[in-house]
């Protein structure tokens, strides 16, 4: 082993002999070569561990100096062709650079420290501010990005500097670059450098546009990881970024925030989703703001664009809701948050009502062929498939074990109306589930209830012939109200 560190040492030497040649020549082709045998050298990791601080000093210089090359190579408007050795040479010092730091402490703290970090963004601004784009250009870029990237992993003081030195005058613009290969280094950075100061940080509404860049691509190249990873490990645990991203966001940008949430709430086995309780309570009251506007899909109104997208965004808001309140335990203080049965109770009356009153987008249908149709061809979908449903879910879930809510739906005259959708409705796969369910979390130890439906059956006002079609029968027993299986004929 003392052999190969010396053999790595002495080939050190001589690399770093070589890099210094180029300080006080004109550059040639020859230089590039010797570049790239630094960069090879440094993959191993025997090397990375013996290289001494005076090689990393003398790039240093190099890199400088063709900064300063290139700078007055635009100044004097020279075109790329002139300058693609230098291109080729900064972009080679970076990919140097960038192999020093794999699982190099020792190398990412003594980069930092000879102040590399400051040299390479202003290099790499320059590079992406005044140079027009090219191959050359974006290699050199892709380079130094990734070196920041390796930088920054497992090292805070280094994050530390990136972000501070790089937010946002040189992020958001990589973010926006036309090179896919840039902006996901560039996100793999942002990701690494991310804690929860940095978040709060970027929830400025000052600085918001870097986290609306982010979500913008998760929307439009949802392919690139690092910008989903930014959204799910870190935006969604801020309130305060949540909120004001939704607040700056148009309706179509908003689906794909309510997307990552949903797929948030719905991955994995843990009780907590890392969502914190301020953006459940914001989804909830942008829920009751803006419920309105599904109506418009029965009028016709909805044919602009933005109004339809508005009418997705509360259908998307009422998933997310349904999700939050399927679980006993982190989100089931929604069940106080102030009027949002109520909301929920009034808006299911008004779709049932428009449902009813003509043939429309909310009417029921016994049209199953058409489910069959929409799992072949998702697009074919309704919009409002499952709303109706997903509603009585919403109140269901509201309902249970919460006597006060179990009384409020019993006083906004709601179990008449979850009743009468206890009937099977292709236009609402599982309603009648849903429908039976709130019926049970409803009648649940509650005595009022119960006597109201006993009232309504003696009065003719309740109809169980749906329940009875779906297998269930209302059974009382000792002055009480349960909704049992239909005992099968042996």
């Amino acid at each position: 082993m003392k052999k190969v560190n010396m053999a790595a040492a002495t080939n050190a030497g001589d690399i770093s002999a070589s890099i210094a040649r180029i300080l006080n020549e004109k550059h040639r082709p020859e230089h590039l070569e010797t570049l790239k045998t630094f960069t090879t050298a440094l993959r191993e990791q025997e090397y990375r561990d013996v290289v001494d601080g005076e090689a990393f000093s003398t790039l240093l210089k190099v890199l400088s100096r063709l900064s300063d090359t290139l700078q007055a190579a635009s100044a004097t408007h020279q075109d790329l062709k002139s300058i693609a050795l230098q291109l080729q040479l900064a972009g080679e010092c970076f990919r140097a650079l960038r192999n020093s730091c794999v699982q190099s402490a020792r190398n990412q703290s003594l980069l930092r420290e000879l102040g590399l970090i400051d040299v390479s963004i202003q290099l790499l601004k320059f590079l992406h501010t005044t140079l027009k784009s090219g191959d050359g250009v974006f290699e050199s870029l892709r380079c130094g990005v990734q070196f920041l990237g390796n930088l920054a992993v497992g090292n805070q003081l280094c994050k530390d500097d990136i972000w501070r030195l790089s937010f946002p005058g040189l992020l958001l613009p990589l973010l926006n670059i036309d090179d896919e290969k840039t902006v996901s280094y560039a996100s793999m950075v942002l990701h690494t450098c991310l804690d929860e100061a940095k978040v709060e940080e970027l929830a400025q509404l000052q600085n918001i546009q870097l986290a609306l860049r982010v979500m913008e691509l998760c929307r439009t190249q949802p392919e690139l990881d690092w910008t989903v990873l930014i959204a799910t490990q870190h935006f969604l645990k801020s309130s305060a970024l949540v909120e004001n991203m939704y607040s700056a966001m148009s309706p179509n940008e908003r689906l794909t925030l309510l997307e990552l949430i949903s797929a948030q709430l719905s991955g994995g086995e843990s009780v907590d989703s890392g969502i914190p309780a301020g953006v459940a309570r914001f989804l909830a009251s942008s829920f009751q703001k803006g419920c309105g506007a599904v109506l418009s899909l029965a009028t016709g109104s909805a044919s602009n664009d933005e109004v339809l997208q508005e009418a997705l965004t509360v259908i998307s808001l009422l998933d997310v809701l349904c999700e939050m309140t399927s679980h006993q335990g982190q989100f089931m203080f929604l069940q106080d948050h102030p009027d949002l049965l109520v909301t929920t109770i009034e808006l299911l009356k008004q779709v049932h009502t428009i449902g009813k009153s003509s043939k429309n987008i909310f009417s029921s249908a016994q049209n199953f062929d058409a489910l069959v149709d929409e799992e072949k061809d998702p697009s074919s979908q309704s919009p409002v498939t499952s709303f109706k449903a997903h509603l009585i879910r919403l109140i269901a879930n509201l309902c249970y074990t919460h006597s006060a809510n179990q009384n409020k739906v019993r006083e906004l005259e709601g179990i008449p109306l979850i009743l009468d959708n206890c009937r099977i409705d292709s236009n609402n796969p599982f309603i009648s589930q849903w429908s039976i369910l709130a019926m049970r979390n409803l009648f649940d130890h509650n005595l009022k209830n119960q006597e109201l439906l006993a009232s309504m059956e003696r009065c003719g006002d309740a109809d169980y012939s749906a329940l009875k079609d779906l297998g269930f029968r209302v059974e009382e027993r000792d002055g009480t109200l349960l909704l049992r299986p239909t005992k099968k004929d042996v």
